[in-house]
């Protein structure tokens, strides 16, 4: 089942299947096509793992639902830290000159905050949520336990929303109410 043809039988036969699964789970087309893509290409580089031709489509349903978490967790952790970082890593020269120092004010603030938080969620939030590592590469790159860094990393998430709240001029107790009238 490892042919490189087999891969396109799969996606001709699934591909819809796929894409409705992600659709349903992410609610934005954009987002689906993404997932799908995704997908696909994980089961390309995993094929050989599928022994039973028989369970394709649960196997490629199973890659997807892993693909599409993963993808909307990416995506929260981007809306967390303003667009700044990808702005400024696109930033053209037209921009205008106004643009340009708000952009670099905004980032200074961010890494202001990333300086506030202690060094190990510091490295969790650059490798997961700026250079977009996996949990097992990001594990072995701190030698921790994938679990350490699943823990630490929504730990670390939590203190970032707290200091950029402060840093907006919001005071520390009023975000743990918000975080505690939501659950």
């Amino acid at each position: 089942m490892s042919s490189e043809l087999d891969i396109e039988k799969l996606y001709v036969q699934y591909h819809r299947d796929i894409y409705q699964f992600a659709l349903y789970f992410s609610s934005n087309k954009q987002d689906a096509e993404d997932i799908t893509q995704e997908t696909f290409i994980k089961a390309m580089k995993n094929i050989h793992s599928l022994n039973d031709a028989s369970r394709a489509k649960y196997w490629l349903l199973s890659i997807t639902k892993y693909t599409a978490i993963d993808h909307l967790r990416k995506k929260k952790l981007r809306s967390l830290l303003p667009n700044v970082i990808e702005k400024i890593s696109r930033q053209e020269n037209n921009d205008s000159l106004d643009d340009g120092l708000l952009l670099k004010e905004k980032w200074e603030e961010i890494q202001m905050v990333l300086l506030k938080i202690k060094p190990h969620y510091r490295s969790l939030l650059i490798l997961r949520g700026i250079q977009e590592l996996t949990i097992k590469e990001t594990a072995d790159v701190l030698g921790c336990t994938e679990l350490k860094v699943r823990v630490d990393f929504h730990r670390a998430v939590k203190v970032l929303k707290k200091e950029l709240h402060i840093l907006e001029g919001g005071s520390p107790n009023e975000q743990e109410r918000k975080s505690i009238s939501r659950s």
